[in-house]
């Protein structure tokens, strides 16, 4: 089984156990916040999910989120467009030296890099409804990612893929717990009974994070179909970048 099959596993075995839902009850008591994509999203893939969530019906009110929910939303939406900022800056810096030497490969990577800024646009839209700030590390993380794509790329298309496979592994595992935690709030709303099949919003950036969560997964499988795993010196490459990847992911989510 590849990594992101695995990843895939893990996340649906997870969903057949009990999930803790105590941090993240409902609370009436606090001013309505407003969930929503403005994207159009591919069809969600088949994963446990609360019963409505894949025929929601016409929103006529939304459902007031927590304190602690609103948090949590707001720290998703910086880091995830932090993240998707990185890939597609890593994406551009390796593109002229890999098509350079590997011109074959020209399709891949542009492929790989359109849809990465799909993906940055998409959060940059959703900060912007949201009115949440990005990261305050912006700027250190574009010079960062740059950085470690023309660095990769430079040892070799093998290296570039190595470091590829590491970021979409993390990026992977990381949209996994939001989905896990989001579809969390509908079931605890449905068993409340708490109008699920109206908060539309909700169940669109579910869907919307499962797509761009599929895709990232995809460009971890092109990257090992591509020997990623016969980098010089993969395994200290692997942990480096992961190890970077998480210290960027937990910073990002709270400066």
């Amino acid at each position: 089984m590849n990594t992101a099959a695995a990843l895939r596993s893990t996340y649906r075995s997870t969903f057949r156990r009990q999930i803790p839902i105590s941090s993240c009850l409902f609370n009436p008591h606090q001013p309505v916040r407003h969930v929503s994509t403005g994207t159009t999203s591919a069809p969600p893939s088949a994963e446990p999910t609360p019963a409505r969530l894949d025929h929601p019906t016409k929103a006529k009110r939304r459902t007031p989120l927590s304190e602690e929910q609103q948090r949590f939303l707001d720290s998703a939406l910086r880091v995830n467009q932090a993240g998707e900022l990185a890939a597609t800056l890593i994406y551009a810096a390796q593109t002229p030296p890999i098509v350079k030497a590997h011109p074959h490969l020209r399709p891949l990577m542009q492929h790989m890099h359109a849809q990465e800024a799909g993906h940055l646009a998409t959060f940059n839209a959703l900060l912007a409804r949201h009115r949440v700030r990005p990261t305050a590390m912006y700027p250190v993380w574009k010079v960062a990612a740059t950085a470690l794509g023309w660095g990769t790329a430079m040892l070799g298309r093998e290296a570039a893929m190595a470091c590829t496979e590491a970021v979409e592994t993390e990026i992977g595992t990381h949209y996994n717990g939001q989905v896990r935690e989001l579809l969390a709030w509908l079931r605890a709303m449905e068993d409340k009974g708490e109008g699920l099949e109206e908060d539309e919003e909700l169940q669109e950036l579910v869907k919307t994070l499962k797509r761009i969560r599929d895709e990232e997964l995809e460009h971890l499988d092109t990257a090992v179909g591509e020997d990623a795993k016969k980098a010089e010196g993969y395994a200290a490459l692997n942990w480096v970048v992961r190890g970077g990847c998480r210290g960027a992911i937990w910073i990002s989510e709270r400066v």
